[in-house]
């Protein structure tokens, strides 16, 4: 999902209908079904995430009114409006760095509103930002392998004590695989012992994205994705977002 002033938006207007069961299923009664069960049954099959009602205030200042929208599994789907009308903010109140006044947010069967960013990014959505943020004194492959999650030498004991530090070493070795495979697929891998602050803007781009994916994220939300990109580059980034909505 991409926040741009040039995407179409993807019409999610459809209603998604279910095939009749047995007459003689009981119906359930909502007061007795769990928060699991709830957000099964309103989030639409297909539909990894649901937006509803979603609302942001500062102060007296209201940044998102009740924005209702859902994602389509396997679609590119355009949040559009001018300067200003609250589409970062809405990223921000998604991915957990603001929390909502009001209004949910479901990943799958799960509701997610109001979780911090790390969380939310640990069940599979991520983002990027308008404005690249990586980590400028690191090379361009050290901040990629900064991404996956759950790596072994995160831990301390893992990392010192000798009958774990093989298991370490094994998983590190498939990561910078991983890196330079995604590297080379965003075509960057010639920069990767660069450091990520001698980057232009559209290779900056590139990197976040890339570092975005070896996370495995299931949605990827992608804040302006072209904004301050050389015509070059933006062709080139248009053509990678449409190469992974294509291996899915």
């Amino acid at each position: 999902m991409s926040d741009t002033d040039s995407t179409t938006r993807t019409d999610t207007s459809n209603v998604i209908e279910g095939e009749d069961g047995p007459d003689n299923v009981d119906e359930i009664d909502p007061d007795d079904e769990s928060e699991v069960e709830r957000a099964a049954r309103e989030t639409p099959p297909g539909r990894p995430l649901r937006v509803s009602n979603l609302r942001k205030e500062f102060g007296g200042l209201t940044a998102v009114d009740d924005a209702s929208f859902d994602v389509e599994a396997g679609s590119l789907t355009g949040l559009i409006g001018p300067n200003g009308a609250g589409k970062s903010t809405t990223f921000d109140c998604i991915t957990g760095v603001h929390r909502p006044t009001s209004g949910s947010v479901h990943l799958h069967d799960e509701e997610i509103t109001g979780l911090k960013p790390h969380e939310i990014a640990d069940r599979g959505l991520v983002r990027t930002f308008q404005i690249a943020r990586e980590l400028e004194e690191m090379t361009v492959l050290e901040n990629m392998l900064l991404a996956p999650r759950a790596q072994r030498g995160e831990s301390l004991w893992r990392s010192v004590l000798p009958g774990a530090r093989g298991a370490v070493r094994d998983q590190e070795r498939e990561l910078r695989e991983r890196a330079w495979e995604t590297l080379d697929f965003f075509e960057i891998d010639h920069l990767a012992e660069e450091y990520a602050g001698n980057l232009s803007g559209g290779q900056r781009k590139l990197l976040e994205m890339a570092r975005a994916l070896l996370t495995d994220p299931e949605v990827v939300l992608l804040d302006e994705p072209l904004a301050g990109v050389n015509p070059t580059l933006e062709t080139k980034l248009l053509d990678r977002i449409h190469d992974l909505r294509e291996q899915g």
